[in-house]
């Protein structure tokens, strides 16, 4: 069954920053400091992109005395290849349907 890509992950993607960091948390749970440093982005920055994607379901948070430590959610992601695999299958199966013009 063909399922909707969920809309607010990929706006949460679509931002280049957001995608680094996402690709960061790949390899390893990160504090906000870690990513500033990587990133080099502004804190202040940096935590409305976290904002972003903690609400689309991305990633987790653990905190660790004064810091905040960020996690990503790989299921969320399993999720997102598996609907982008449907689409393409039923791009592949519909590539011979043409709608005829009126």
């Amino acid at each position: 069954m063909l399922t909707s890509v969920d809309p607010d992950v990929i706006r949460a993607l679509g931002d280049p920053l957001r995608l680094r960091i996402v690709t960061l948390l790949a390899r390893e749970t990160l504090c906000t400091t870690h990513l500033v440093e990587e990133t080099g982005a502004r804190q202040t920055n940096l935590s409305n992109h976290m904002k972003v994607l903690r609400e689309a379901g991305l990633v987790e948070t653990e905190p660790c005395g004064r810091f905040t430590y960020y996690r990503l959610k790989p299921e969320v992601l399993d999720r997102l290849s598996e609907q982008f695999a449907a689409l393409a299958a039923s791009a592949r199966t519909a590539a011979g349907n043409k709608r005829a013009c009126p």
